[in-house]
């Protein structure tokens, strides 16, 4: 679920916040190291996720891009049934595969690569002696600069934010 926030672009008279991205369904996999008892490595890795891009309501192309994200959690209860926990982290997102034309002014880019932090909160509930549910949400903060392709002048801004909602199943070894 994007954000969806983005600079007005007066020159062609677009207001702010009408870059959008569409909401996606995604699997990703994540894999969890535990430093000690309490604290633990996540990195949460997916497939580059294609969205469609639109302009004030209407579709402009389409856009990929790869987030693979790295937190650092704590959790309160790890030996428990119930194992709720916190974490905060870093985000790499690459853009590949950008797509995009407006009508009277041409093709846009998106500048390749996005850096930002990383919220989660989240809790395990175990179903056997090393498998249990997971449920967590996420908060990402993504950006880009949106440019023209022909000479690359940035003409807006865009901030993604996705909030994350993730239902998995773990096992521990």
């Amino acid at each position: 679920q994007p954000r969806n926030q983005s600079e007005a672009i007066p020159g062609l008279g677009v207001p702010a916040d009408a870059i959008s991205l569409n909401d996606k369904w995604a699997p990703e996999i994540d894999f969890s190291y535990f430093l000690m008892k309490n604290i633990a490595l996540e990195l949460i890795l997916t497939y580059p996720q294609e969205h469609d891009v639109s302009l004030s309501g209407t579709k402009i192309g389409t856009a990929k891009h790869l987030p693979p994200t790295l937190t650092v959690q704590y959790h309160f209860i790890p030996e428990g049934k119930f194992r709720p926990y916190l974490g905060a982290g870093i985000n790499y997102t690459r853009y590949s595969d950008v797509d995009l034309n407006v009508p009277g002014v041409g093709r846009l880019d998106l500048e390749k690569n996005s850096w930002g932090a990383a919220l989660q909160a989240g809790f395990d509930v175990e179903v056997h002696k090393n498998t249990f549910i997971n449920f967590d949400i996420k908060k990402i903060y993504i950006n880009s600069d949106v440019k023209l392709a022909a000479n690359g002048a940035k003409v807006s801004y865009i901030r993604l934010d996705p909030v994350v909602i993730g239902i998995g199943f773990g096992w521990k070894f």
